[in-house]
């Protein structure tokens, strides 16, 4: 039995560094508690990235439904009026505290290179946001407004919750709820002007290459080419959870911190009890 000022410690040091904590410490990744709308009984459970990247790929070729979502005006609007042009199409959600800031950064900052390079009128660019009924028009404006995104080819649009899986399934988008948001694959699709998906392109950061060499070959009428990186760097298309934000490099890294103050808890708790079998040893040895 310990003393109890040893059990007094030990309780102390559990709450200290119980996770809930750790996820509250500066260094620790910021993760929403908002709660997951019409997913709410989705299986919590990470993303299967196979199954992701199988399910992305299946669909190339396949055409684009014409569903009908609101723009940030609360507008219906089909998606049969973004034909005749390339449309390039992301998915997100608005509580995201992490990665989907950090990709439409990126993809912001890939699409305005193309934009320099092929004109703003050359093509479409749409976000649409998953997790309904919270990314709301107006949620989804406030997003679009909070990132500085007033590109005049680029829209924010919010489907129905009724339509919600239709619709990622026709984009071959996957997700899965988690308690700290969802794990999502991290694609922009590639639509031609005739509304069939071309491309999937996949990761965190997006380059104007990557974007305008597709687009371009659509826009010429020549071929477009083999996209050598599809099946490269599988982890980095997924969501990482344990991750924090590294503004120099504009990614999401490992945050090894959690990783050392969990070996400081439990060399602390060996600690306690190397001291208390010390203490029980110089008693017995006292007391012979």
């Amino acid at each position: 039995m310990l003393p109890s000022f040893l059990r007094v410690a030990v309780v102390a040091a559990a709450v200290v560094f119980t996770p809930s904590t750790l996820a509250e410490t500066p260094s620790a990744p910021k993760v929403t508690a908002r709660p997951l709308g019409s997913v709410a009984n989705a299986s919590l459970t990470v993303l299967d990235e196979k199954a992701a990247v199988q399910l992305s790929q299946s669909v190339i070729g396949q055409p684009v439904g014409d569903h009908v979502l609101l723009d940030r005006q609360q507008r219906p609007t089909q998606l049969s009026r973004y034909r005749g042009k390339p449309l390039l199409v992301s998915f997100m959600y608005t509580g995201c505290f992490q990665v989907c800031p950090t990709t439409t950064r990126n993809l912001q900052k890939a699409v305005e290179g193309t934009v320099a390079m092929l004109g703003a009128d050359r093509f479409n660019i749409i976000s649409i946001g998953f997790n309904q009924p919270f990314d709301a028009p107006e949620a989804m404006k406030s997003f679009a407004r909070q990132y500085g995104i007033y590109l005049p080819n680029w829209e924010f649009l919010s489907p129905a919750a009724a339509i919600v899986d239709e619709l990622t399934r026709n984009f071959g988008f996957s997700y899965v709820a988690t308690p700290a948001g969802f794990d999502h694959i991290n694609q922009v699709t590639i639509v031609d002007a005739d509304g069939k998906i071309v491309r999937q392109v996949y990761g965190e950061s997006f380059t104007a290459e990557a974007l305008a060499e597709p687009l371009k070959a659509m826009i010429t009428g020549s071929s477009i080419p083999p996209d050598v990186n599809m099946l490269a760097e599988v982890l980095d298309r997924i969501r990482i959870l344990c991750s924090i934000y590294d503004p120099v490099s504009g990614k999401y890294r490992t945050n090894y911190a959690v990783y050392f103050e969990i070996a400081g808890l439990l060399t602390f708790i060996l600690w306690l009890a190397w001291y208390y079998w010390q203490d029980r040893r110089g008693r017995k040895l006292r007391s012979g």
